[in-house]
């Protein structure tokens, strides 16, 4: 169980990352802030989740 928390954490990270630079092409954006923001959101939501499914798992 602990194992695929990583591959969903690097899932929801790289999705975010890939937004944020379609966001950056989308609007031409020189400075690339919108894949900061949105791999910053990610991980951000990643950890979220971590602490969602770690908090389910019982000792």
């Amino acid at each position: 169980m602990l194992s695929g928390i990583a591959f969903e954490m690097g899932a929801i990270i790289y999705l975010a990352a890939k937004g944020g630079i379609w966001l950056d092409e989308h609007y031409n954006t020189e400075k690339r802030i919108f894949t900061a923001i949105a791999t910053i959101l990610g991980v951000a939501i990643a950890i979220w989740v971590v602490l969602q499914q770690l908090k389910r798992i019982k000792y």
